[in-house]
């Protein structure tokens, strides 16, 4: 949930004096999605014990997509000071790369658990 509101708030990409922005933004917007998506998935996989195996799952993959969006699919502004390579980048990478190591750690204590 905090990758999707901070993709949108605080660790947002910004906007240029005439209004308008960047390729960044629109990274920042699939970035709202995929947090959304993540969140949901998480709850889901709290709320039920017979699909949780593949909720963490849906949510590694999720979370995979998370990390490759801003940067390698899609592209960033090229300075290295703006906000978006100095804020938003590592914020998400970090945010994504923990939801991508929990929904690891649960998928195989779920399957752990199924044998």
């Amino acid at each position: 949930m905090l990758a999707a509101v901070g993709s949108q708030t605080f660790l947002g990409a910004c906007v240029h004096e005439d209004g308008s922005f960047g390729a960044c933004h629109w990274a920042c917007r699939a970035l709202l999605g995929e947090g959304a998506l993540t969140a949901v998935l998480s709850l889901m996989a709290l709320a039920l014990k017979k699909e949780r195996a593949g909720l963490y799952l849906a949510m590694l993959c999720a979370s995979l997509l998370g990390l490759l969006t801003p940067g390698p699919l899609i592209a960033l502004c090229k300075a290295p000071t703006m906000r978006c390579r100095m804020l938003t980048r590592p914020a998400m990478m970090i945010l994504f790369g923990a939801a991508l190591l929990a929904s690891l750690v649960g998928w195989l204590l779920a399957r752990r658990g199924e044998r």
